[in-house]
């Protein structure tokens, strides 16, 4: 699943992925696959992109999904 949320969060804080990938300590190669859904970031990643960008993991990983 696609994560449009961190993508807005960091476009939405004017950095590149190589920016964010750069302040967290990965490759930009590593920020793509996150926004594109085809990469489960560890827990202390998740933690510094959320730091990074100023946003809660809430914000940025959690999944809505809605009830019926």
């Amino acid at each position: 699943m696609k994560n449009k949320k961190m993508k807005m969060a960091r476009i939405e804080a004017e950095m590149s992925q190589a920016d964010l990938a750069d302040k967290v300590g990965a490759t930009r190669q590593t920020i793509g696959l996150i926004e594109s859904g085809k990469f489960n970031p560890s827990l202390r990643l998740c933690i510094d992109i959320c730091r990074v960008l100023k946003k809660t993991l809430n914000d940025i990983f959690w999944e809505e999904h809605d009830e019926k």
